[in-house]
C-alpha cells in the first residue's frame, strides 16, 4: 500500500530541505577547502580561486613517498595513531564492558556510586586534567611512551562508555540470566554466552567511540609523547606550522589522508553507532 502524500508531509520535508541543505553546505566548505589545498600548486595554494588552474596530486606523491622534512616519518606516524587508536579501543571496551557487566548483572555492591563518581570527572574539562596526568604518568616513569597515551585515553573514556553500556544492559530481560544461572552457568559463562551476544551494538558503539576520541586527540598526544618517532600524525601535523612560510598544500594533504581512516570506521559502523549509543536512552 502506497503512502499518501499530504500538504503537512510536504511542508516538514521542505522544512527538514531548507535547514539541512545549509548546514551540509557550512561543513562541507572546510573539507572542499582543505581538498583545494591538496591539490594546488604550492605557488597557487593561497590565490582564493575556487578551484586551481592546473589541479595536482603531486602533494600526494611528497607525502607518500616522505619527500618533506617534516614527511621524514610519515608512514611511522601514521601508524603510531592507529596502534593507539586501536589499543585504546580494545582495552576501554574491555575495562567498561566488564565494568557494566558487574554493575548491572551481577549488582555488585557500590558499583552505582563508583559509576556515578567516575562520571562526575567529567564535569572538569579533560584539558584541566592534562597537568595531573602528565605528573601522574611521570611518577610512574612512562613520559615519552605510547602508554602513557594509552592510558590516558582510556581513562577519560571508560566512564562514558561504562554508563552507556551499563544502561543498555539494563534494558535486557533479567528472566535471560535467572534461566541460565538454572542451568548452572557460571557468572564467567553468563557474561560470555548471554551478555555479550545480546550486547554486540552497543560494544561495536562504545569501542568505535573510544577508538575514534584517541585518534583525534591531540593535547594529551603532544604532552605525553616527544619523540618524532612514537608521536601520532596528529601532533605531526603541528610541526608545519613551525615555520614562516609553512607548506599549506602539503599540510592540507597529509591532514586529508589522516581523516579518510575515522571516516571510514564512523561509516563502516554508522548503524552500530546510532543504536548503540542511544540504547538504554529511555527505559521501557
Amino acid at each position: 500500500m502506497k503512502k499518501r502524500i499530504t500538504l503537512k508531509s510536504v511542508t516538514t520535508e521542505a522544512k527538514l530541505l531548507l535547514i539541512g541543505i545549509p548546514l551540509l553546505i557550512w561543513t562541507m566548505i572546510p573539507i572542499y577547502h582543505m581538498f583545494l589545498f591538496a591539490i594546488s600548486p604550492r605557488d597557487s595554494a593561497t590565490s582564493g580561486r575556487l578551484w586551481p588552474d592546473a589541479p595536482t596530486l603531486k602533494n600526494f606523491e611528497v607525502v607518500f613517498l616522505q619527500k618533506h622534512h617534516y614527511l621524514n616519518h610519515f608512514w611511522l606516524q601514521m601508524w603510531n595513531s592507529l596502534i593507539i587508536a586501536v589499543a585504546v579501543g580494545v582495552i576501554t571496551l574491555f575495562v567498561a564492558t566488564a565494568a557494566a557487566f558487574a554493575i548491572s548483572r551481577l549488582k555488585v555492591r557500590g558499583g552505582r556510586t563508583v559509576m556515578n563518581l567516575a562520571l562526575f570527572t567529567y564535569f572538569i574539562p579533560a584539558a584541566f586534567l592534562a597537568v595531573p596526568m602528565y605528573k601522574t604518568m611521570g611518577n610512574y616513569g612512562l613520559l615519552g611512551s605510547q602508554w602513557a597515551l594509552i592510558l590516558a585515553m582510556v581513562t577519560i573514556a571508560s566512564p562514558y562508555c561504562i554508563w552507556v553500556l551499563k544502561q543498555a544492559s539494563d534494558k535486557l530481560p533479567y528472566e535471560l540470566d535467572e534461566a541460565a544461572m538454572m542451568d548452572g552457568a557460571s557468572p564467567l559463562q553468563l557474561f560470555r554466552l548471554v551478555y555479550l551476544p545480546l550486547m554486540v551494538p552497543s560494544l561495536v558503539a562504545v569501542g568505535t567511540y573510544a577508538l575514534l576520541l584517541a585518534w583525534n586527540e591531540y593535547l594529551y598526544a603532544f604532552l605525553l609523547l616527544s619523540n618524532d618517532r612514537s608521536v601520532t600524525l596528529g601532533v605531526a601535523l603541528g610541526s608545519f606550522l613551525s615555520a614562516d612560510d609553512s607548506p599549506w598544500e602539503l599540510l592540507m594533504a597529509t591532514g586529508l589522508i589522516y581523516a579518510l581512516p575515522p571516516a571510514a570506521i564512523y561509516y563502516t559502523f554508522k548503524r552500530y553507532m546510532v543504536s548503540g549509543l542511544t540504547a538504554g536512552a529511555v527505559k521501557s
